[in-house]
């Protein structure tokens, strides 16, 4: 069968806070103007905010420039932050709370909000939608098309291929979709943005990219422990034990619910290392305990984040596109946050499209976005925070925190000298016979859980009969390189329980097996296999997670 074809000005490629914006925009900009624009967006989630996953505090500094009327606009943006408590988590059931004095600046919320990204990303698909946006939810984009060392566009995944990969009866191939720009907001490492950065080079002379993996719970809690505004972050403990690096926060949002989660460096060295237990350990402590006993967890759901910070920003231009938001790394990590600055990406990456585009060019490189973004408070406020990744990776929380606050607090500006973590996440990890092995207590089914009921309320679904979409470069390196040096690690850093060392059905030994239908599509084993030989590339259309209200 032969592919179907279609043609626009714009494509964006993700249905998240950075593609939304920049679709939006384009179209604001194409009315102002009397231009008629063709934009269209394309989201491999079954709909438009069921594969987001973020804390969320939101800053809504982004949002007021897009649609200054938002709240008349009735924007799920219904809990203000009423008050920050931060915690040094000293062990299992000690914590000292850090004066406000000693917090730097960043961790400061106040002007923002508790929310739901994915219910925003719903919200703004609507307002898209009013614009004369083409929002096309479960086709994710599978390839993109270079030609003539340019993009011209992309290929939507095929619909009805068997695990074997013959074509099953309503087999659909997927569709050419071309463009005379393609924005690519796939969020944090995502495949085609991955193949872009080595295809286009965008990353040389930057440190190479770092990430964490964040693991989130919904939960219904007692009505009388119920704070709305109220956000709770913590360091230390459980990480410190284990030598890791990252933090926890508790969000009360309203209608009685709460997030709690854990962020795990990605950087870490003890492959012995669960962050999945991690995160079901951190809900014992105390501080957080005392919210969670009685309630119920609703959903739950994993996701990596960048957080390299300006060292690691890759050039976001190339011939026929963009790439924008997490796709490149804009999160902000000093104030755990990336979802407005993937908006003001999505905003300036639509401004110097529609630019482009009025002066009649189609696909040349838009080399004026560089100098567009170092104007923007986008850059600025990631170069004052551009030492905050690499000072904590290199001296721990306790000094990088500590020159968080003489450059946030007492300097107001970044030292003099630019601090570097040049290893990547992958190449950390130590062998596992010189590493502490951790002792994870079991679930008791009340607070804690295991990987499999987690993903059962992450409501993930797969096609149980389609090609495998995590695929081993080498499938000789998990047993003959990973496992006798570092005990296979994919069993532990997937929080979906997709990797596993079993015994063969035959008795011939052990085989490594992928429970493809587990996963919650977090990119983390891309990220942190050691010999870098898996790659994550896109199921078929719909599948994955279905966060409701995350």
């Amino acid at each position: 069968m032969e592919r179907e074809s279609m043609e626009f000005d714009v494509l964006i490629v993700g249905g998240g806070p950075a593609g939304l914006s920049a679709a939006c925009r384009t179209m604001q900009l194409a009315q102002e103007a009397g231009e008629e624009l063709t934009v269209c967006v394309v989201e491999k989630g079954s709909e438009i905010g069921a594969h987001i996953l973020a804390g969320t505090v939101f800053e809504p500094t982004a949002l007021n420039e897009l649609f200054p009327d938002w709240k008349e606009r009735g924007a799920p943006l219904n809990t203000p932050v009423t008050r920050d408590d931060i915690f040094m988590m000293k062990s299992q059931d000690k914590a000292t709370k850090i004066p406000n004095a000693f917090v730097p600046k960043s961790m400061h919320n106040e002007g923002n909000y508790i929310i739901s990204l994915g219910n925003l990303c719903r919200w703004l698909a609507e307002q898209a939608e009013e614009l004369g946006v083409e929002v096309y939810p479960g086709f994710p984009a599978a390839e993109a098309i270079v030609e003539d060392g340019q993009v011209k566009g992309v290929i939507t995944g095929d619909m009805g291929v068997a695990r074997d990969g013959s074509e099953k009866d309503g087999y659909m191939p997927g569709m050419e979709l071309r463009a005379k720009y393609t924005l690519f907001t796939e969020g944090c490492r995502g495949h085609l943005g991955k193949r872009l950065i080595s295809e286009f080079k965008l990353d040389e002379g930057k440190d190479p990219q770092h990430y964490g993996i964040g693991i989130k719970e919904l939960w219904d809690i007692d009505p009388e422990k119920h704070e709305p505004g109220l956000v709770v972050h913590a360091l230390g403990w459980p990480l410190n034990e284990s030598g890791t690096t990252g933090g926890s926060f508790l969000y009360h949002l309203e209608n009685g619910q709460v997030y709690v989660g854990l962020i795990t460096d990605l950087s870490y060295s003890n492959p012995h290392v669960s962050p999945f237990h991690e995160m079901q350990r951190l809900k014992l402590h105390p501080e957080m305990k005392k919210y969670l006993e009685g309630g119920k967890r609703v959903s739950y759901g994993a996701r990596a984040l960048t957080k390299g910070g300006l060292n690691s920003l890759p050039k976001m231009s190339f011939p026929g596109g963009l790439l924008l938001g997490c796709d490149a790394g804009t999160l902000n990590s000093s104030k755990i946050k990336g979802s407005h600055t993937a908006m003001k990406s999505g905003l300036l990456g639509a401004e110097a499209v529609f630019e482009a585009l009025k002066e009649g060019k189609a696909g040349d490189e838009i080399t004026s976005f560089q100098e567009r973004f170092e104007n923007s408070w986008l850059y600025k406020e990631l170069f004052k925070e551009h030492n905050f990744s690499p000072a904590m990776h290199k001296f721990g929380q306790i000094g990088g925190g500590a020159i968080a606050f003489v450059e946030q607090n007492i300097l107001g500006r970044p030292l003099p000298m630019t601090f570097h973590d040049t290893v990547p996440d992958y190449a950390t990890l130590k062998p596992a016979d010189q590493s502490k092995k951790i002792n994870y207590p079991k679930p008791d089914n009340a607070i804690t859980f295991d990987k499999l009921s987690s993903v059962f309320v992450s409501n993930t679904n797969h096609e149980e009969d389609q090609p495998i979409h995590l695929k081993l470069t080498d499938p000789d390196i998990p047993l003959q390189h990973n496992l006798p040096k570092y005990d296979e690690p994919a069993q532990r850093y997937c929080p979906a329980g997709v990797y596993e060392v079993v015994e063969a059905e035959d008795g011939s030994g052990k085989k490594f097996q992928i429970n493809a239908q587990n996963c919650v599509h977090c990119k983390t084993c891309d990220i942190k296999d050691p010999a870098q030989n898996i790659t994550w590339v896109t199921p078929e259309g719909g599948g994955g997670p279905n966060y409701p209200n995350m």
